[in-house]
């Protein structure tokens, strides 16, 4: 036996704080690629190379995290360092996930509202509006490929697309009929909901781990009632104290309160990813309140989309952008009230996340596999596929028809729409390539035909 491989059976060596610590500030750095390419990282990174935890624990986190309203890959890594470290490694590594995404998403938007009227500027974003529509279209499928797999499911998303195209129905209403039918089902139809999970069974081969599949629960992770409600409140009072903080010092009508109300909610909401609560943002933040315009909207998705973190983070440039057209420090401090209220925004999107981890991990892992517990949540994610299929037709509209039906047809964004269709259905291009791409195309035509754009 090489010398190799005794290591690679022999376990790996206790991990300090700081030492995740670092690894954690890294991720949050390195995090591109969406979830999927979020928790790919992860495992590569944790499962094979480190060894901190084993294939088999890592995907039981990952099925819990699945089941939360919220970014999964966020909350697999507060997960992962809450079973490490206790409370300060779950804050540590959540936090680390998302503050590198923060500062560099208010950064653009910065740069983004300054020059966004430059040709240079403008015609990146040309190209890259036809791939957010892409993008979203391909998210349809991949969410629906994994969960429309009955009639039943797919009339849950076919009924969902109406309720929103059609009705105009708000998307909390649409997410609580879901669950309604998903908690019917699951007693008077349940092979309907009874889809199981979608993850493959845990491969062995990686040597022992840290927290191996016959490591003993830590004790900070037995679920305890006392615990349970200490967390709850602290969280509970982290957020009171947030709210009435904006309150008192900018009152009930103030942008900046009305933004930490609504995206609690959001955060709420968020059952089957960034694109599934991506509808009831625009609903929001663009119908509802008029914090940003439609295409400012598309920008945002466009950025969040070249930045690491979670695709959520687009928040933050609703924020930003909120806060600069509508400045709450008055029109000197656009800076200044931009960066403030993205930073209030994502406290108020993420809390709810941290909560769920450090207060729920082990309440509910008792409850996964349960249909009684799962088969609203599988209602809801088919209900997404349609919602989502909604915002990829609204953005096409947009795109396409820049000016309404009224007026002229954009066959070059068209074209790059389709190209960028075929780039990601075909030949399975990733996401930091295909926005290069169409980037790249945008400057193109500014520079070949600036009147299109």
């Amino acid at each position: 036996m090489t010398t190799q491989e005794t290591a690679h059976l022999t376990p790996p060596s206790p991990v300090s704080f700081w030492q995740a610590f670092a690894f954690w500030l890294k991720l949050g750095f390195i995090s591109f690629g969406g979830p999927a390419g979020q928790i790919a990282i992860m495992h590569t990174e944790l499962v094979e190379r480190r060894r901190w935890i084993s294939e088999k624990r890592f995907l039981h986190a990952l099925n819990y995290c699945m089941l939360l309203p919220g970014p999964e890959a966020q909350q697999l890594a507060t997960y992962i360092g809450w079973l490490m470290h206790r409370t300060r490694g779950g804050i540590v590594a959540g936090a680390l996930f998302v503050l590198p995404s923060l500062f560099i998403l208010i950064a653009l938007a910065w740069v983004y509202m300054r020059f966004g009227d430059l040709p240079l500027v403008a015609g990146i974003f040309y190209g890259l509006k036809p791939a957010v529509t892409a993008l979203v279209l391909h998210a349809a499928h991949r969410i629906g490929s994994r969960a429309l797999k009955n009639r039943w499911m797919w009339g849950i998303a076919a009924a969902a697309f109406v309720a929103i195209f059609a009705l105009n129905t708000p998307f909390p209403v649409i997410v609580l009929a879901a669950a309604l039918i998903g908690s019917a089902g699951a007693r008077w139809a349940p092979q309907v909901f009874a889809l199981g999970g979608g993850h493959a069974a845990a491969k062995a081969g990686y040597g022992p781990a840290l927290i191996d599949d016959d490591t003993p629960t830590p004790a900070h992770a037995r679920f305890t009632r006392s615990r349970l409600i200490r967390v709850l409140a602290i969280g509970a009072g982290l957020w009171l104290a947030a709210m009435g903080l904006l309150l008192l010092t900018q009152g009930f009508e103030s942008l900046l309160t009305q933004m930490g109300w609504f995206f609690t909610k959001a955060a709420l909401m968020t059952f089957g990813g960034a694109y599934a609560v991506l509808p009831y943002v625009y609903q929001g933040a663009v119908e509802q309140h008029q914090w940003l315009s439609a295409a400012q909207m598309m920008d945002g998705l466009a950025l969040g989309e070249t930045t690491p973190g979670p695709l959520i983070m687009v928040v933050a440039f609703v924020g930003f952008v909120g806060a600069w057209l509508q400045p709450v420090f008055g029109s000197d401090s656009l800076f200044l009230s931009g960066a403030v209220a993205a930073t209030v925004v994502t406290y108020f999107t993420f809390l709810p996340s941290f909560v769920f981890i450090l207060a729920g991990g082990p309440l509910v892992e008792a409850t996964h596999g349960k249909l009684g517990f799962t088969a609203p949540l599988s209602a809801i994610t088919a209900a997404v596929v349609g919602v989502i299929v909604n915002l990829a037709l609204f953005f096409a509209y947009h795109v396409l028809w820049p000016t309404g039906f009224g007026g002229h047809f954009d066959w070059v964004s068209a074209s790059i729409a389709l190209a960028a269709l075929l780039a990601l259905f075909r030949f399975k291009i990733g996401v930091l390539p295909l926005l290069g791409a169409c980037a790249a195309l945008g400057l193109a035509v500014t520079w070949l035909a600036p009147n299109l754009i």
